[in-house]
C-alpha cells in the first residue's frame, strides 16, 4: 500500500461504490448489541451426521464440493484441490476465550483433508480468515499458495503463511491452468478498531477446463452480480451466503438474506447454487434453522425447483457439473 486510486479505493481505504442501501443511524453496532429482544436462542451443540469422505478424484467436467461449515468448502476439480475461507477453530474471534462459539464441529478434520493446491480468502474477518487454522494447514502441508484481496499479503506473510497473491477486483491469476478472478462484493474489512477497510474484500470466479465455479465470499446484495455474469460468464455452480442477515436494518448492507441470494443466483445465471454462511456460528439474530426455511420460501416464491439452489449438510459432499447448462 498505497494502491492506485480507483472506484473502490480512495488512496487510504477501500469502500463500496454503491454506497449504503439502508440507513443504520448513528452507532449502529452499539444500538444492536444493547438491544435485549429479537435474538433467537441457538442450541449449544449440534452433532454432525456421518458422510463418506470426499472423493480422491472426480470425472472430467465435475466438481466435488464438501461443506466444512460456515464459508469453508473443500473443492476438488480435475487436477486441482482448493479450500475456501477455512476455519476449524472453536471460536471466530481475536481471543480464544470470548466471541462467537462454534455449535457444529467442522465437517472435515485436518487429518481427513487432502493437501490443498491453494487457499482462497475472501476477506480478513475472523470467521473467514482464521489464523490458527491457516497455521495448522501450513504445519501439516507446508507452504500453500493463498489468493486474497488487496492489502492482505503483509499481514499473512508476517504470520509465516503463503506465498500470497493479492488481487484487485476483476484482476486474475493462474494456477495449474485455472484462472482465479477476484470479483466485487458488498462488504467491509476489519480485524481491529483501527484498520477498518484498509484491506479489500471480494469473491472468486474459477475458470477451469471443467467449467466455472463462483464463490461469493461474504456479501450483501449488489448490482455486481449481473456485471459478473456479463464480464466473466455464467458459472455452473455458485456458492452463495444465505445466513447472518437479521436484523435487516443493520445487516442488509453487508449480508444477503435467502431472498437476496435467490435474486443473486438468477442474475448470475448459474446452473446450480449451494448456500453457505449459516448454521455454524451465531453471528446475528435469526434462528439456526431460519436460513434454510427462508431459502425454501424464497425458492417457492421465485418458482425455482429445490434442486437448483440447495444446501449441503456439514460434512456432506455434492458432485456438480460445471457447465452452465
Amino acid at each position: 500500500m498505497p494502491y492506485p486510486v480507483s472506484d473502490h479505493y480512495d488512496g487510504a481505504r477501500f469502500f463500496n461504490p454503491e454506497g449504503a442501501r439502508r440507513r443504520t443511524g448513528r452507532f449502529p453496532m452499539l444500538r444492536w448489541v444493547t438491544r435485549r429482544e429479537g435474538r433467537a436462542k441457538w442450541p449449544d451443540r449440534v452433532e454432525n451426521r456421518t458422510f463418506a469422505p470426499p472423493p480422491a478424484e472426480v470425472a472430467e467436467g465435475e466438481a466435488a464440493v464438501t461443506f466444512i461449515g460456515h464459508a469453508s468448502f473443500l473443492i476438488r476439480l480435475p487436477g486441482l484441490v482448493l479450500l475456501t475461507d477455512p476455519i476449524l477453530s472453536e471460536r471466530c474471534s481475536p481471543v480464544g476465550w470470548a466471541g462467537p462459539r462454534r455449535v457444529r464441529p467442522p465437517g472435515l478434520t485436518l487429518d481427513a483433508m487432502p493437501k490443498p493446491d491453494a487457499i482462497l480468502l475472501s476477506h480478513n474477518h475472523y470467521d473467514h480468515c482464521d489464523i490458527p487454522t491457516l497455521a495448522a494447514l501450513h504445519a501439516r502441508f507446508g507452504r500453500t499458495p493463498i489468493f486474497a484481496p488487496l492489502g492482505n499479503r503483509a499481514f499473512l506473510t508476517r504470520k509465516g503463511l503463503g506465498p500470497v497473491t493479492e488481487l484487485d477486483w476483476w484482476h486474475h491469476a493462474e494456477l495449474h491452468g485455472t484462472r482465479i478472478t477476484l470479483t466485487p462484493a458488498r462488504h467491509f474489512a476489519a480485524r481491529t478498531l483501527r484498520d477498518r477497510n484498509t484491506t479489500l474484500w471480494g469473491g472468486f470466479m474459477l475458470r477451469h477446463e471443467a467449467g466455472q465455479l463462483y464463490f461469493a465470499g461474504d456479501t450483501g446484495y449488489t448490482g455486481y452480480f449481473r456485471m459478473i455474469r456479463e464480464r466473466l460468464g455464467r458459472p455452473g455452480l455458485a456458492l452463495l451466503p444465505i445466513g447472518a442477515y437479521e436484523p435487516r436494518w443493520f445487516m442488509g448492507n453487508v449480508h444477503m438474506n435467502p431472498a437476496d441470494a435467490v435474486r443473486a443466483f438468477a442474475e448470475l445465471g448459474a446452473a446450480r447454487a449451494v448456500g453457505m454462511h449459516f448454521g455454524t456460528f451465531q453471528l446475528t439474530d435469526e434462528a439456526i434453522d431460519a436460513p434454510e426455511r427462508d431459502l425454501a420460501a424464497a425458492r417457492e416464491a421465485a418458482g425455482m425447483p429445490a434442486a437448483r439452489f440447495t444446501t449441503l449438510d456439514v460434512g456432506e459432499t455434492g458432485l456438480f457439473r460445471l457447465d452452465p447448462g
